[in-house]
């Protein structure tokens, strides 16, 4: 039973991870309807410059934490000022297209520097014995990551639900013409959804860098798994991004600890998330808590 719970710990850490990176997706998809395809670049990125500001400068890792967050925040509002915002009106397949040219571009230029090839990680900065309970453990360094999660998930969400900026947001989301009728701005909504996804995907990485290391195949490797969280969710809702993820990580975890532990297959707790995805789109093709928008023509 010991094994089974400790399954479940290590699901929600997983998941709450996924939850944290799929955010940013669904603050840019649900403010432009823009599918951003260099997320994993961001989240790379966050990380490493979080990485630098401690190792390098020797900055305390709480405020390289937040630092890092900051000068992610405004490298992502650069990255749609500079190359996306010219594209406002034009086809969505543009500007899908422009973001996979970016996250190529950034791949190039971090495979120039030794982050590209490199293993890193993070000074130690909690204990290392792991808290254990019932014969559970969780290290601190989930705990505090799954802490951090939620307080920032939460911060998020009263952040469209309650303030002017949030919901200006959603009003573009819904409308962009309307919105611009009752004085929005939509281009600066759009870069405000790219910096606060950018905000998002520096936290993600480095929580992602304080658990598994510093590595960045597996840090922009998130940009993509994250994309099935999204879709089961509900590509416009928050709440559908930590449901889901929550899901996808507890999917995984049951998958490697039984299917791969017990019955010697191999690969099943990267696969089997898919599965059950187009098992539910097939019944929810919005996701779980994705809107149902119906047009009369």
């Amino acid at each position: 039973m010991s094994y089974f719970f400790q399954i479940i710990i290590s699901g929600i850490v997983v998941g709450s991870i996924y939850a944290l990176a799929a955010l940013g997706l669904v603050l840019v998809y649900k403010s432009s309807r823009v599918a951003n395809f260099a997320h994993g670049q961001l989240i790379a990125a966050g990380a490493f410059i979080t990485f630098e500001l401690t190792v390098t400068i020797g900055m305390p890792i709480f405020y390289a934490f937040l630092i890092g967050m900051i000068i992610t925040f405004f490298l992502a509002m650069s990255v749609e000022k500079i190359f996306l915002r010219r594209l406002i009106g034009e086809p969505i397949i543009s500007v899908i297209m422009v973001t996979i040219g970016l996250g190529s571009i950034l791949d190039g230029l971090i495979y120039l520097t030794p982050f590209g090839t490199e293993n890193y990680s993070f000074p130690a900065f909690l204990p290392e014995a792991p808290l254990s309970f019932g014969g559970v453990s969780i290290s601190w360094t989930q705990l505090v990551g799954v802490i951090i999660t939620f307080v920032l998930i939460g911060g998020f969400s009263w952040f469209f639900k309650k303030s002017t900026v949030g919901i200006s947001m959603r009003a573009v989301s819904d409308d962009q013409l309307g919105s611009m009728s009752v004085g929005i701005s939509v281009p600066k909504v759009f870069g405000l959804a790219w910096a606060t996804a950018g905000l998002s995907a520096a936290a993600a990485g480095c929580i992602i860098g304080n658990i598994t290391g510093l590595n960045f195949d597996t840090l922009q490797a998130f940009g993509i798994i994250v994309f099935p969280v999204v879709i089961l969710g509900g590509l416009d809702s928050i709440l559908g991004a930590v449901v889901a993820g929550i899901i996808m990580g507890l999917i995984q975890q049951f998958a490697n600890g039984y299917l791969d532990g017990n019955w010697g297959l191999n690969g099943t707790g990267e696969v089997m998330p898919y599965i059950i995805l187009l098992i539910i789109l097939l019944f929810k093709p919005h996701g779980l808590f994705g809107i149902h928008e119906i047009e009369r023509v």
